[in-house]
């Protein structure tokens, strides 16, 4: 049944920064002192110590990538609806880099954006609860524009220039990245997450490929299926079994 909703505009406003240790934790420090606003976009030219998940760090060249973080207030989501967040960001993402990147683009379990097999993108959520009740989120994406030097990742990350040829403003595509999460979001706000999981599986990477994953010491290959709506992998390996994010590292 579709749901009742104040309309949030991601972008707007939307703030330009020099360099920051990082767009989350400087998101993070406006909520604290009750700057921030739902829909706030935070865009950094640098950060000098990005995060990425599980964390690592996310290092990019100054002035060449999307460097962002957007704060929403999702309260129309239960605190263990995370995934519905998450992945209707990547397809925000999705959306975003479809237009210029028109074949092999892919969503990574759990929220990173891959082309063939490198990453072009990732996503990191930061979250404050209070109760049962869902208070702001924390959005934070890098996206890989201009830069073509990744130093010890040189097989592993890709950038949009990389792959088309071009060059691009990070700030304008920042802002119409921003048009693809407002559009996704009031979706999962006022229509549900059926769609949006509907898009996550459909260009899911790997799907119904052989992959190596690793479970604590062990490593098997598994036959990627589909992503349940909790956001378990499911894959099968003689029977079909789920896995949250954390369980596994994927190998390739």
């Amino acid at each position: 049944m579709p749901r009742t909703a104040v309309k949030t505009t991601i972008g707007n406003p939307f703030t330009e920064l020099s360099s920051v240790n990082s767009t989350n934790i400087y998101a993070m420090e406006q909520i604290q002192a009750n700057l921030a606003v739902p829909g706030q976009a935070y865009f950094a030219l640098e950060q000098t110590a990005g995060k990425g998940q599980r964390g690592r760090e996310w290092l990019t060249a100054p002035g060449e990538n999307i460097l962002l973080s957007v704060i929403v207030a999702p309260d129309f989501l239960g605190i263990h609806q995370h995934f519905h967040l998450s992945a209707m960001v990547a397809v925000a993402c999705y959306d975003f880099l479809q237009p210029y990147i028109s074949e092999e683009l892919s969503i990574k379990w759990p929220n990173d954006i891959y082309w063939r097999d490198r990453k072009t993108g990732g996503i990191l959520i930061e979250s404050s609860i209070l109760g049962d009740k869902w208070q702001w989120a924390v959005v934070g994406i890098g996206i890989n524009i201009n830069q073509t030097a990744f130093p010890g990742l040189a097989q592993k990350a890709v950038s949009l220039k990389e792959i088309t040829g071009k060059e691009y403003n990070p700030v304008e595509l920042a802002r119409e990245l921003c048009q693809c999460l407002s559009k996704r979001y009031l979706e999962l706000q006022n229509d549900g997450f059926s769609a949006i999981l509907e898009t996550f599986r459909r260009n899911l990477h790997k799907k119904g490929q052989l992959v190596k994953l690793r479970k604590e010491h062990a490593v098997g290959n598994y036959l990627v299926k589909t992503v349940s709506e909790k956001g378990e992998l499911v894959v099968e390996a003689g029977i079909e079994q789920v896995f949250s994010n954390g369980q596994v590292e994927w190998l390739g």
